[in-house]
């Protein structure tokens, strides 16, 4: 009982003021110690405000910068669109023009060509291979050479509508994917801290897809603009080939056309002129024809106005035949008779040899060339109305509706 009533086992006073000094000195180190950590804490956090602030700003300065490119070139290929949808509709009616160039050469062809089946008709020394034909031939050859350009010319004209298409269909994707980028860097740049619905995004920082240097970037876009540059002079040049095609091939025809009508209106008026000249010759033929008629039927009444005077004679013999008895006297006047008789038989015969077998003939020969002639005149003439019919009625008449345009 004593022990327990013993007081336990105390320090000294110096322990005591030694411990509670070892506290304080341990407190206020523990204090310095906290009270730097918070410092270098406040410096780390606003050291990394300020970075985080001026990357943050970096960032914001470059995607601003990145919007105006993006709006750059977007305006470059809105700008190169426009000339080449503009420069396409030209050439679509230039397209037009050609097609309708080339169908108004067909109705020229079809009648250059109807024109020399019509003049196979000519007949006798009429199918000549005159200049008309050769005019005509020619016409023919310069609408199948025209038609032929024209064909390749549209056929030019085609492709470069389909290039131009092509770079038109470049320029639209090209400027659906930048007005689709300018809008998703509209919106980064829209963002700030205080945005609400921003989140992390774990996967953001894995370069994943098809992506391009910034150089390549550019060059997407500069072959597209060149592409249409490209194709775009090459349609200022088409425009003016087919300019100078259209104006040439039009003059050419033209020429040609107005060549072949002087060569028919020649050829109808030398055809008129040998007809005229026909229809005279005819005309002296057939009064020549009359006039030896006329001869025939006058040598023919010569020869009967000689038959009055031997009737009289033999008609006195034949009476006097018949005196009675001893009148049957071979008198003077018997005699006489005798010798006329004798005498205009001679005369006749020797009138007949002359002029019925000769004259007569001779004329009756004639008559019979002036027929023939008559006939090959008016063959001939039959033969110049043929042909006056085929060129001034059949040919000239169609061709009167030839027009050559400029398209």
């Amino acid at each position: 009982m004593a022990r327990l009533l013993q007081d336990p086992c105390k320090l000294q006073p110096s322990e005591w003021y030694t411990a509670n000094n070892m506290q304080r000195a341990s407190t206020e180190s523990q204090k310095s110690r906290s009270e730097c950590t918070i410092a270098e804490s406040w410096r780390l956090v606003d050291e990394i405000e300020k970075t985080t602030q001026k990357t943050q700003s970096d960032v914001n300065k470059k995607l601003e910068q990145r919007q105006e490119e993006i709006k750059f070139w977007k305006q470059e290929l809105d700008n190169k669109l426009e000339q080449i949808v503009h420069e396409t509709e030209i050439l679509l009616t230039f397209k037009n023009r050609l097609e309708r160039a080339l169908e108004g050469c067909k109705e020229p062809l079809v009648i250059a060509q109807k024109c020399l089946l019509y003049r196979q008709r000519r007949v006798g020394i009429d199918l000549v291979h005159d200049k008309v034909e050769q005019e005509l031939v020619k016409e023919a050859e310069v609408l199948q050479g025209v038609i032929a350009l024209l064909g390749r010319t549209l056929e030019q004209t085609n492709e470069q509508i389909r290039q131009n298409r092509s770079a038109k269909y470049n320029l639209d994707m090209d400027l659906k994917d930048k007005f689709t980028a300018l809008t998703i860097d509209d919106y980064c740049a829209s963002l700030t801290n205080d945005t609400p619905y921003i989140i992390y995004a774990d996967n953001a920082m894995k370069l994943e897809g098809n992506f391009v240097s910034p150089e390549d970037w550019i060059d997407f876009s500069n072959i597209n603009v060149e592409k249409a540059d490209k194709q775009r002079n090459n349609s200022l040049a088409l425009k003016a080939l087919i300019d100078g095609i259209l104006s040439q091939t039009a003059n050419d025809m033209r020429k040609q056309c107005e060549m072949v009508n002087t060569a028919f209106r020649n050829r109808v008026k030398e055809a008129k002129d040998a007809k005229h000249k026909l229809e005279t010759l005819l005309a002296m033929v057939m009064d020549e024809t009359a006039s030896q008629e006329k001869n025939i039927a006058a040598l023919k009444k010569a020869i009967a106005d000689k038959e009055g005077p031997v009737k009289v004679a033999q008609t006195r013999l034949e009476a006097r035949n018949h005196r009675p008895n001893v009148e049957l006297c071979y008198d003077t006047v018997h005699s006489s008779l005798m010798n006329e008789v004798q005498e205009i038989t001679k005369n006749i015969e020797r009138q007949v040899e002359i002029i019925l077998k000769d004259a007569l003939a001779q004329a009756q020969t004639e008559l019979k060339g002036l027929s023939c002639r008559q006939l090959s005149l008016e063959e001939e003439i039959k033969v110049k109305e043929n042909t006056l019919y085929i060129d001034e009625v059949l040919c000239m008449q169609m061709r009167e509706s030839v027009c050559i345009k400029n398209y």
